[in-house]
């Protein structure tokens, strides 16, 4: 038992150790030829990438089926 005295408190522990600094954006001219590079390939695949049917719409018969039960 103590007799008037204060409890011994533990120091701290330490703090932890500082992040490390942030990764630094790439060269300008590494940035121009990546953006170079996507807009060559937005160019090369033109407007008929975005089309998905010719002039006269769909020219297949739908595929359709009746739906089925699992297990049945």
């Amino acid at each position: 038992m103590c007799m008037g005295s204060s409890p011994s408190i533990p120091a701290p522990p330490p703090p932890p150790a500082a992040p490390p600094p942030p990764p630094q954006l790439a060269d300008t001219s590494v940035q121009n030829a990546g953006i170079d590079l996507r807009d060559r390939a937005i160019a090369a695949a033109g407007p008929g990438s975005t089309i998905l049917t010719g002039p006269l719409g769909l020219t297949q018969a739908p595929q359709t089926a009746n739906k089925t039960l699992l297990g049945s």
